[in-house]
């Protein structure tokens, strides 16, 4: 796994960053500089509900801008065709079974700001995901959780 200071993600999520910042940087900004503007034409800021609105969401848009600018300053893109072994890594896909509710789901595993666990995205700093790397098909891996013992039988990994 990547060093603290660094976000370990695959291209596909550098890629969706760096678009989501592009997009907030030419659209956002400027819808919030418009909002801005006509929150002021209508008079009196000191009670306008509008201009809050669009000092807040101006903020909110300056913060996930820098959150974004640091994420993508300290990315390590990984190698998803990275010819090594074969365990689970970031950027490979593994398909497991819960094995004491018998469960099978697949899921790629990503990097903290990729994850989207719904949609088959697991991050590699997740309780699981974190568990998982390093781990070959056929292995048993069992961890505590608030509950009880978790077990999952890695069943397959692909690149």
């Amino acid at each position: 796994m990547a060093p603290n200071n660094t976000h370990e993600m695959t291209r596909e999520g550098y890629d969706n960053l760096n678009a989501e910042l592009e997009h907030l940087i030419t659209v956002v900004r400027k819808e919030n500089a418009l909002r801005l503007k006509e929150a002021i034409a209508l008079g009196d800021i000191s009670e306008n509900a509008e201009y809050d609105a669009a000092k807040d969401a101006q903020a909110e848009t300056e913060e996930r801008i820098t959150e974004i600018e640091e994420i993508l300053r300290t990315a390590v893109i990984v190698d998803e065709s990275d010819e090594g072994d074969d365990t689970v890594q970031t950027g490979r896909t593994v398909t497991i079974k819960e094995l004491n509710l018998g469960i099978t789901a697949t899921y790629k595993i990503v990097g903290t700001t990729e994850a989207d666990p719904l949609n088959g995205k697991l991050s590699n700093a997740s309780l699981v995901g974190e568990h998982l790397i390093g781990s070959k098909a056929g292995d048993v891996v069992e961890f505590q959780v608030p509950d009880g013992m978790a077990k999952y039988e890695i069943l397959e990994v692909k690149r």
